[in-house]
């Protein structure tokens, strides 16, 4: 499982060959959830709020390059990249 991002202690990461709906997952200490790339919500698990709408506000800045690597990733030859950082 690539980690495509880290930033304020938070771990992106994406699954190869994963379901949709497209997602990413997100790591903070102990709280682990997966995230809807279009709407920012949480698919399943649970992150503090204040690690969630950084997060989100992240996602929205780099939607299509989630997306690329959503669907690089669960294709042949597997294509992904990291994603910049929230600064």
């Amino acid at each position: 499982m690539p980690e495509v991002s880290r930033f304020y202690g938070i771990i992106i990461k994406m699954f190869f060959n994963d379901h949709l709906p497209a997602h990413f997952h997100a790591e903070f200490g102990e709280y682990k959830a997966m995230i809807s790339i279009s709407t920012g919500e949480i698919i399943e698990g649970e992150i503090p709020k204040k690690q969630l709408k950084l997060i989100q506000a992240w996602a929205v800045l780099h939607e299509n390059e989630l997306i690329t690597n959503f669907e690089g990733l669960r294709k042949l030859p597997v294509s992904w990249h990291e994603i910049d950082p929230l600064k």
